[in-house]
């Protein structure tokens, strides 16, 4: 249990912790329907033909088995280090999830159109509901670092064991290949199909099939669920979760539509976990019952033997795994700076060279657009932003100033004058929801033309009247490249109208290669700088400064 000051509790340990899990009906008839027939059919066979005949070897031929004995080292090394990445992944995913704990096929998120939900709240309509309202607790028994509106450190040790998820699977891939073990995993024979089903015949009814050796090969239906974990899962993971990044959706919109949209790919990378953690489970299941202690020897020593030693050294490392658990949460709490600013160290030259070199271009009509925008952020408190609220913010000014030729001050009907861009863009939220929309208004290359850059001026800093998750301003900065790309804009409308007060009157930015947290809303006014390091804490935003989110989130 963490000890939080008052601001801190308020925000990760709220008095409402209940949980739900509300799936659509059509779609949980739909999951167990799809359950129930194989096991039908496994009965319809058994009480009509009889139980189906397993050879008792490995199903490629008869005279032969799947691969070669014995599991060598480097099989049992990737067998430990992707059990400890993959549960790292599951649970700090979870603290993801539950940000904004829906899930949809749809791109726009409209509450209510859900097919699952992790919270028994129905989104009020008699007031402002926020998607920072929408999020849930979790337990950091389950999830790492747990609590709730810590997706930043969650972001920062889910991208941290992606990469050793990734370097594990190329490594074991490349070996599998290199020597003969690919035989094990692999099928090579429409017999292998055939097998499978006899062997879930068994499984099914409640008869254990005939128990294979493990050292020498596995029985069909073993033999195809390590594939798929292996060349299904993993990359199914991975390729969805680009699918996921604003920075490619919003340049290349057909790759998303591969996976039947950006939501649709969050839903299978959902779902792929869940395949993932049936499988672990499944798994340990029939590792403890057909035979513990010999399949323990098997991968924790490459033996096949009853000797204890095994499994002595495979609970020492579960033991190890759960302690690692244990230290990443003392470590999200007590050295939250330190995990981003590894994960910057490790990540940001890599999205530099890769993600953020793409230009938006998104190729959306009318008819895409969000039937509800999802708000977030509450509206400025301050008195001035409240006074130019009232007069429709016709006094309002934009100061551009900072390492600048041209500081300038500018009426709303002066920004309308310099140049008005339309672009119809998908929303990226770092809590996991999007939404489709029109935004109207100057393009930051027109302002950055007009107030003329200094040589050293590297980084753009947008400073909000709103307030922050823990108090004091908002703000959040760009580099001039970035502000430079096509359809950044300063937005004065929003779906062919003035642009309301909840989604950040008078003016929000448009920066679509990014999550939508460094898109400042309600803009005081903009300052051009040397570095993110000279604002705030140094980390190039309130987000950043305060909730330990990325300084660059193309991802």
């Amino acid at each position: 249990m963490i000890s939080f000051d008052a601001a801190h509790a308020a925000v990760h340990y709220p008095p409402d912790r209940r949980f739900r899990i509300r799936i659509r009906p059509s779609f949980l008839i739909a999951a167990i329907v799809l359950v129930l027939l194989p096991v039908l059919a496994a009965w319809i066979e058994l009480l009509f033909f009889g139980l189906p005949h397993i050879p008792p070897v490995p199903q490629i031929d008869p005279n032969d088995f799947a691969g070669p004995p014995g599991f060598p080292l480097w099989v049992r090394y990737c067998h430990f280090f992707n059990f400890v990445f993959l549960t790292m992944l599951i649970r700090s995913g979870l603290s993801i999830l539950v940000d904004h704990p829906r899930l949809y096929f749809s791109n726009g998120c409209t509450p209510g159109s859900e097919w699952i939900r992790l919270t028994p709240i129905h989104v009020p309509t008699d007031r402002v509901w926020t998607a920072k309202d929408d999020a849930r607790y979790i337990s950091p028994i389950v999830a790492t670092p747990g609590y709730r509106h810590t997706v930043g450190v969650a972001r920062s040790w889910h991208f941290l064991d992606v990469y050793g998820f990734i370097l594990t699977g190329i490594f074991f891939v490349i070996m599998l290949f290199d020597t003969e073990q690919w035989r094990r995993l692999v099928p090579q024979s429409t017999l292998v199909a055939l097998q499978a089903w006899n062997t879930w015949v068994h499984y099914a009814t409640f008869h254990m099939p005939p128990e294979l050796n493990g050292y020498f090969g596995y029985n069909a239906l073993q033999q195809i669920a390590y594939f798929a974990a292996v060349f299904v899962f993993g990359p199914t993971a991975i390729l969805t979760g680009i699918a996921m990044s604003p920075a490619a959706v919003n340049r290349f919109p057909w790759y998303a539509k591969l996976f039947g949209g950006r939501q649709s790919a969050r839903s299978i990378h959902f779902l792929t976990m869940l395949s993932f953690f049936a499988f672990i489970v499944v798994h340990v299941t029939l590792v403890v019952m057909t035979g513990f202690v010999r399949n323990m020897n098997h991968i924790v020593m490459g033996t096949d033997d009853r000797n204890h030693l095994g499994i002595i050294l495979g609970f020492a490392g579960i033991g190890v795994v759960v302690l690692s658990w244990v230290a990443a949460h003392y470590a999200s709490w007590h050295y939250p700076r330190f995990l981003q600013h590894a994960q910057k160290f490790i990540t940001h030259p890599l999205l530099l060279t890769t993600l953020n070199r793409l230009a938006p271009s998104q190729h959306y009509t009318e008819q895409d657009i969000s039937p509800r925008f999802w708000p977030n952020g509450t509206l400025p408190v301050r008195e001035d932003w409240k006074q130019l609220a009232k007069g429709g913010f016709q006094e309002f000014r934009l100061k551009v100033g900072g390492l600048v030729d041209n500081p300038v001050e500018l009426s709303l009907a002066d920004i309308e004058k310099l140049g008005n861009a339309q672009d119809i863009t998908m929303h990226h939220c770092i809590q996991g929801w999007t939404g489709i929309a029109k935004w109207g208004g100057l393009p930051m290359k027109v302002l950055v033309e007009l107030v003329r850059p200094q040589p050293n001026a590297k980084v753009v800093a947008f400073f909000s009247f709103g307030g922050s998750l823990y108090g004091g301003s908002y703000y959040d900065t760009q580099t001039v490249e970035n502000v430079l790309k096509a359809e950044c804009l300063l937005a004065l409308e929003m779906n062919g109208k003035r642009l309301p007060e909840e989604y950040g009157a008078p003016l929000r930015l448009r920066v679509e290669n990014q999550l939508g947290y460094k898109m400042v809303k309600w803009i005081e006014r903009i300052e051009f700088v040397e570095s993110e390091k000279t604002l705030g804490l140094g980390e190039g935003g309130t987000n950043e400064d305060d909730e330990y989110f990325d300084l660059l989130p193309n991802i």
